[in-house]
């Protein structure tokens, strides 16, 4: 990747003529059906695109309580394009339930904000979305007149769970799920293993759009075909491995399993939950210090998260259950 990174051509993407930047947006576009494709530094700011591009000051969006677009991204789509969230309860699956959100859906009445897009996310929590929820739920929207957008930040996750339960190809899964949408945000610095980036994918016209957004966002970059170069590496390289830290997901949660007070919620992907109760919760504020003096990173208190990711080996998480086993004495 650091190679690809040093030799890419360079030009300048404000101008929309940096050729490793091109290059991936056409790569990532064909690769999910899509027109056109938006790099951009930050997950989050392709949501934020994405957002402001399908509503207007006075439209909201219906999205998960727990989505990273509601809950983790400072209420960018409220402060910055007077958007309205409409937030919604999940399902125990991760899923918004149907008549909730139509119930959501507002009449045209100058009492409410506008509904004008629905916005899910997959994976969810390390969570997949069942397939069939997304074409029922997208559906829906559709008939409602709502665009839809999806938060794949680890879509690709999502897409390799998928195809180990259909037998196809990751690739071909994650085209049949961002087909549902009308634009999808897919990140490559989280399970592909790139340093920096994400790409908002859409329709031209819809891009056009996003690429203004990007812009009055300060997402406008130079030479960032460097960085562009390691995202087109990582779809090249990086997608069927996906499955390696599936496996050492599981791994993790069969390791954790029988200590007492630790719940392990068995993960689909690469993220596992932990709750502590009882004797565990008692002893939870000393755990992340033991771990981090031993080099080991885990987020939470008496709910843990633990993601494993292209750095994380088995032997890893072998020293991961030990230490935690060790801690609470099991």
């Amino acid at each position: 990747m650091r190679a690809a990174m040093q030799d890419a051509p360079l030009g300048d993407d404000v101008f929309s003529d940096d050729p490793s930047v091109n290059a991936l947006q056409e790569k990532i576009a064909a690769l999910l059906g899509f027109e056109a494709a938006l790099f951009v530094p930050t997950g989050t700011q392709s949501n934020l695109c994405a957002i402001l591009s399908h509503c207007q000051r006075g439209d909201e969006y219906i999205v998960g309580q727990m989505q990273h677009c509601y809950r983790w991204e400072g209420g960018g789509a409220a402060v910055f394009g007077s958007v309205q969230p409409q937030p919604l309860a999940h399902a125990a699956d991760g899923s918004l339930p149907l008549a909730d959100i139509e119930a959501a859906i507002k009449p045209d009445d100058a009492h409410f904000a506008r509904s004008k897009l629905l916005a899910l996310e997959n994976t969810l929590g390390g969570k997949l979305i069942p397939l069939d929820y997304v074409q029922q739920a997208t559906a829906l929207a559709q008939r409602k007149g709502l665009a839809r957008h999806l938060d794949g930040a680890r879509l690709f996750n999502a897409a390799v769970a998928q195809a180990a339960q259909t037998g196809g190809d990751a690739r071909a899964e994650a085209r049949r799920i961002a087909q549902n949408f009308d634009s999808v945000s897919v990140c490559f610095s989280k399970g592909l293993g790139a340093p920096v980036g994400s790409a908002l994918c859409g329709s031209r016209e819809f891009i056009a759009r996003a690429h203004r957004v990007r812009k009055m966002a300060g997402g406008g970059m130079r030479q960032a075909g460097v960085l562009a170069a390691a995202a087109s590496y990582a779809l090249d390289h990086h997608i069927d491995r996906l499955a390696d830290d599936h496996a050492l997901a599981q791994r993790l949660a069969a390791g954790l399993a029988g200590i007492d007070g630790v719940q392990v919620e068995l993960p689909h992907t690469n993220i596992v939950f932990v709750d502590l109760t009882g004797p565990a919760r008692d002893k939870s504020a000393g755990l992340l210090p033991h771990l981090a003096a031993q080099g080991i990173q885990a987020t939470g208190l008496y709910r843990l998260r633990f993601v494993t990711h292209l750095d994380v080996d088995a032997a890893g998480v072998d020293r991961a259950v030990f230490a935690i086993r060790r801690y609470f004495g099991a």
